[in-house]
C-alpha cells in the first residue's frame, strides 16, 4: 500500500526551537486558516516551544451538501452521521493523519509531546486516529464533534493510548453535531476505559472564550 502524500498544512511555532507538536484538523468546508488566530489565546506561557500544524483536508464531494465538492475528511451521507458511515474516507483521512504525526516525529519531536486536535470532522477523525495510534500521545482534542466508526474501536484501539488525556468538549446549541450525540460519544468512549474531561459550554457549532481558557490550561498541563 502506497503511504499517502503528506497534506498541505499552515505552521505556526511559538519559539524558534519548537519541543512540543500539535496538529489541528479542521471541520468540514473549512481549512486550516481556521483555527489560526486561537493559537496567541491560548497563554502557553511556560511550555516548550509549540509547532501547531493546521493542514487542510482533501476536496471531495460532499453527500449531504448535494455533492458539492468542498474540503473534507470524509464524506457525509446524512445528518444523522454515524448511520451509513464513509469508513473508507476515513481510513484514508487516518493514514494522512498518521503521515503528519510521523512527520512530526521526524522533525525530533517525540509523539509523548505530539497532541492531536480536531473540531467537528476534524473531532472525529482526533478520535478515529488518537485511538488507534501505536504510539502514546500527550493528548487528544475533541471538540464539537463525535466518535466515528465506534462499532469497531474496542477491537481496533492501541493500548498506546488507553491512558491519553482526552478533552471533549461541545456547544449546549449545537444544530449540527447534536450534543446528545456527542454525549453519547463520550458515554462509550468511557464505557471503554477511557478518561475523558468533559466541557459543554452555552453556544451553538463554533467556539466559545471560555472553552479556549480551559483548553489552554489542558494543554499547559500535557505539553509541560
Amino acid at each position: 500500500m502506497t503511504a499517502p502524500s503528506l497534506l498541505e498544512a499552515i505552521e505556526i511555532q511559538t519559539g524558534p526551537n519548537p519541543q512540543r507538536a500539535v496538529i489541528w484538523l479542521h471541520g468540514l468546508g473549512a481549512d486550516g486558516r481556521d483555527f489560526a488566530p486561537i493559537v496567541p489565546e491560548l497563554d502557553l506561557a511556560g511550555v516548550p516551544d509549540v509547532r501547531f500544524v493546521f493542514p487542510h483536508a482533501p476536496v471531495m464531494p460532499v453527500t449531504i451538501n448535494g455533492g458539492m465538492a468542498m474540503r473534507a475528511w470524509y464524506d457525509i451521507v446524512g445528518s444523522d452521521l454515524v448511520r451509513r458511515e464513509d469508513a473508507d474516507g476515513i481510513l484514508a483521512s487516518q493514514a494522512a493523519v498518521e503521515a503528519l504525526l510521523a512527520r512530526e516525529q521526524e522533525r525530533g519531536i517525540d509523539a509523548g509531546h505530539i497532541v492531536l486536535a480536531g473540531f467537528s470532522q476534524g473531532c472525529a477523525m482526533t478520535l478515529q486516529t488518537g485511538l488507534r495510534y501505536g504510539k502514546t500521545l500527550a493528548g487528544l482534542v475533541a471538540l464539537s464533534g463525535y466518535l466515528p466508526l465506534a462499532d469497531t474501536l474496542a477491537a481496533e484501539a492501541s493500548p498506546a493510548n488507553k491512558a491519553t488525556p482526552i478533552f471533549m468538549a461541545h456547544g449546549i446549541h449545537d444544530p449540527v453535531v447534536a450534543l446528545e450525540r456527542a454525549e453519547s460519544s463520550r458515554a462509550a468512549l468511557e464505557r471503554l476505559g477511557y478518561a475523558v474531561e468533559w466541557h459543554t459550554y452555552p453556544m451553538p457549532h463554533s467556539v466559545h472564550p471560555q472553552e479556549i481558557q480551559d483548553l489552554g490550561s489542558f494543554l499547559r498541563r500535557v505539553l509541560a
